[in-house]
C-alpha cells in the first residue's frame, strides 16, 4: 500500500493530499530516508513525520485496506512524538 492512503486509512493524517505535501516537502521518511508518497509500506517499517514544529515516529505493525475508526491504532505503534522540533 502506498504510503499516502496507509496514513489516511491508519487515521494519522486526515487527507492523502497531506501525506503528498509532506512527502514532496521532504518531510516524510521511512527508515530514516526521504520518500515520495508512491512509497509501497511495507510491516516493520519507521514512518518519521515532520510538520510544523512537531515530529511524530510511527512504526508499522499491520496493513489493511480498509478498517473501523475504532481499530486504525491497531496499525501502527507510535515510537516518538516530538514536540518543539525544529
Amino acid at each position: 500500500m502506498r504510503i499516502d492512503k496507509y496514513l489516511k486509512v491508519a487515521r494519522i493524517l486526515k487527507r492523502r493530499q497531506v501525506a503528498k505535501e509532506l512527502a514532496d516537502a521532504d518531510r516524510l521518511m521511512v527508515n530514516g530516508r526521504k520518500v515520495k508518497a508512491a512509497y509501497e509500506v511495507k510491516v516493520d517499517d519507521e514512518i518519521t513525520i515532520v510538520f510544523g514544529h512537531r515530529e511524530l515516529k510511527v512504526k508499522v505493525l499491520d496493513i489493511k485496506e480498509h478498517i473501523k475508526k475504532e481499530d486504525s491504532a491497531t496499525l501502527y505503534m507510535i515510537i516518538d512524538d516530538k514536540k518543539g522540533v525544529e
